[in-house]
């Protein structure tokens, strides 16, 4: 136990630093940049879901389940959606902006620390299957919060601190997603269930319309495409 949840905080560790070192160095990434990691990171989520996730919810428990539970997760999620909507009240300031992202990061780690946590009791390959796949989508996390921040200004010490909290999160879930999965098959069935809810919603609602809206274009296609393809190898070979 203790190790899977040391394991998924440097994962999680890894993906948000790189992605905020990145936005210190490069300071103003491009939208065409931007568009084309998100869109890769949402493309990689959904092949691993639809073609491992769910399948493996329900080998582990059954289908009418599976498809209730996973209904559950994205329900949850979009409650949580909701609720993150306050920023419509608050100027359009970069720092409020990078708080907000932060905050919305912080709640989503939480989950996607669950989906680790659950994952490495199903077995380890599907553990580190999506422990890689976080990590990877971890990294436009990180630039999205350094972003606006060095628009402000602020000093890249304290950006890369910030980062690092936004990541904390992660370490409660794989701890929690790790102790619900090994009650018993039924229970790691619904839980990697209601995991797949909450990565396809993020993906079809956050992801993927994020990255058509800051490119509409080549960039952001391709890198959807080529993560939904990197998912399947992904898939096949681990």
């Amino acid at each position: 136990m203790l190790f899977i949840i040391l394991f998924g905080s440097i994962v999680s560790l890894f993906g948000t630093m790189i992605g905020a070192s990145l936005g210190v160095i490069v300071k103003k990434p491009s939208k065409k940049l931007l568009g084309g990691i998100i869109g890769f990171a949402g493309g990689l989520m959904l092949s691993v879901v639809v073609f491992d996730l769910i399948p493996e919810a329900i080998e582990k428990w059954n289908f009418a389940g599976t498809i209730i539970f996973s209904a559950l997760g994205m329900l949850s999620v979009m409650l949580i959606d909701n609720l993150l909507s306050i920023d419509k009240v608050f100027d359009n300031s970069h720092v409020k902006v990078a708080f907000l992202t932060a905050l919305g990061i912080m709640m989503h780690n939480f989950p996607e620390g669950i989906i680790m946590g659950c994952g490495f009791v199903g077995g380890s390959m599907l553990g580190l299957k999506m422990s890689l796949i976080i990590a990877i989508h971890d990294i436009p996390e990180g630039i999205a919060i350094s972003a606006p921040l060095m628009a402000s200004r602020v000093k890249s010490g304290r950006i890369l601190w910030y980062a690092f909290l936004t990541a904390l999160p992660t370490a409660l879930g794989v701890g929690v997603g790790a102790l619900i999965g090994s009650i018993s098959e039924a229970v790691l069935g619904g839980s990697l269930a209601v995991a797949s809810g909450i990565m396809l919603y993020v993906v079809c609602g956050e992801l993927l319309p994020e990255a058509s809206k800051l490119w509409d274009g080549l960039s952001s296609t391709v890198g959807i495409l080529t993560g939904i393809i990197g998912g399947l190898i992904i898939t096949t070979l681990i």
